[in-house]
């Protein structure tokens, strides 16, 4: 088990101590994060001691301890899983080697281009929930806010090491450049365009952290098969940290259907303006947001076919989700079927080679992933008796990358002409109106255990705490 140095300046597990010379350059960079974390981050809170966990090792039964911090003072560190002796390259044509502990010259560009793109979207989403703390519906939900943006932080910490240790002087000028991005800006902003949508209400944090953060998921698991053992090391460790968003994002848009579900049968309405005249999201507008969200967090995954997936695959860079489970791991002469447009507005099968289509494997299996808080959400409809269902849209719906970028199709895939989207699409999306709804009732509640009218209470407290614990103290 690797040991944890948590009195260094930098905590860390990786001899940090060891290497004067990247010490010394990463704890340059860290004067930088901070300004950063003070200028772009939740910096209205600064001053607030907030109940957060804190990684101190790696153990899966004890890797976190937890108490009050103010966000300034949080313990970033650099953390991966322990090495595993003797692992080999699990899929490629590279398969059945050892794993590389320094990146090979030919697979450098690949490599960094990828970190980076990793690396971006963690500062990314700190910036984009930078206001939410001002209209927090309990001082629980704050709390897990500043949980996620501590941790995306030390995600970000987790790519710059890398760069840092492996890239040289390119490595070190890339970890400069994650700070001067910014998300929404007109001029720098983040690599993707996920992470420049602004998030304004709690809807959105909850749909971006259920599907967005999703996304990170599957990301990081394809990493995590990597033959660079240092970034799958890093990857499989940030998993663990990645689980706490999700669940967040799931309990989190629950807890807004449950609060629904409840005025309905309280008012024995499903009659929208009903509902929103007693101040809560009504169903319909949830399933918009739901739309928005999901189709948006698809392009992360990258076009259908995709040279580039192939050549990661082919070379062992980047793998599929839990490799383990496919019986093939070379896919040199394998083919599979997608559904592109016909260009008469209809559809057809293409065949591409199933190393082309990686991006689209990662995606279904995304896809079947995000399906799971569905099903619970309308079992919880179900059972109030009421008759609506969620139903995530066609992966063909509202597609900025890929073969469907700048087609049209209504949310069950089906092609439109542009007319007859713009016609609709005030169904299916969100509109300024529905927007500026959910935002007026963006009311701060600072009261230990209560809740905004618009969302139901949690089933349980953060670390065995009743609901009602003075998570931040205000």
């Amino acid at each position: 088990m690797s040991t944890i140095d948590l009195q260094a300046l930098i905590p860390n597990n990786v001899n940090l101590a060891d290497n004067r010379q990247l010490q010394r350059a990463l704890e340059h960079w860290q004067p930088a994060f901070l300004n950063w974390w003070g200028e772009m981050g939740p910096s209205d809170f600064n001053a607030k001691e907030v109940y957060l966990r804190t990684a101190v090792g790696v153990d899966a039964s004890g890797w976190a301890s937890y108490g009050y911090t103010p966000m300034p003072d949080y313990r970033w560190g650099i953390f991966m899983a322990d090495k595993e002796e003797g692992r080999k390259i699990g899929f490629g044509e590279n398969m059945g080697q050892d794993v590389w502990q320094e990146v090979p010259g030919e697979f450098r560009s690949a490599f960094r281009r990828l970190i980076v793109t990793q690396g971006d979207t963690e500062p990314a989403s700190v910036e984009q929930q930078r206001l939410l703390g001002h209209t927090a519906p309990s001082l629980y939900d704050l709390r897990n806010l500043f949980q996620i943006n501590v941790e995306e932080g030390r995600h970000l910490w987790a790519m710059v090491y890398l760069l840092h240790a492996h890239f040289g002087r390119d490595g070190r000028e890339e970890a400069e450049e994650l700070l001067e991005r910014h998300s929404g800006d007109v001029n720098k902003p983040r690599i993707l365009g996920t992470f420049n949508e602004p998030m304004d209400n709690w809807l959105s944090f909850f749909m971006f952290t259920y599907f967005t953060d999703r996304d990170g998921k599957f990301q990081l698991k394809s990493f995590a098969e990597s033959a660079f053992d240092p970034l799958a090391r890093t990857c499989r460790f940030m998993l663990t940290e990645e689980a706490h968003h999700m669940f967040v994002g799931e309990t989190g848009i629950g807890r807004v259907i449950r609060r629904t579900l409840e005025v309905m049968k309280e008012l024995d309405t499903d009659d929208v303006a009903a509902l929103r005249r007693a101040g809560v999201v009504d169903l319909p507008t949830i399933q918009k947001f739901m739309n928005f969200w999901f189709t948006s967090s698809l392009d992360l995954f990258g076009s259908e076919a995709s040279s580039n997936a192939a050549n990661y695959f082919a070379n062992s860079i980047k793998g599929r989700p839990d490799e383990a489970k496919f019986a093939d791991h070379l896919e040199r002469d394998t083919r599979m079927t997608i559904t592109v447009s016909d260009g008469k507005g209809g559809l057809m099968d293409e065949s591409i080679t199933v190393r082309n289509g990686m991006n689209e494997i990662t995606r279904l299996e995304y896809v079947k992933d995000c399906n799971v808080g569905l099903t619970r959400w309308n079992m919880g409809i179900k059972r109030a008796g009421v008759d609506f269902e969620f139903k995530l849209p066609s992966t063909r719906f509202r597609r900025a990358v890929g073969v469907w970028a700048g087609l049209h199709t209504d949310p069950e895939g089906n092609p439109l002409s542009a007319d007859a989207f713009e016609a609709q699409k005030d169904q299916w999306l969100p509109t300024p109106a529905d927007i500026s709804f959910v935002k007026s009732l963006m009311q701060r509640v600072t009261e230990p255990g209560k809740m905004a009218g618009w969302i139901a209470p949690p089933d349980r407290g953060i670390n065995a705490h009743p609901i009602d614990y003075q998570y931040v103290q205000l």
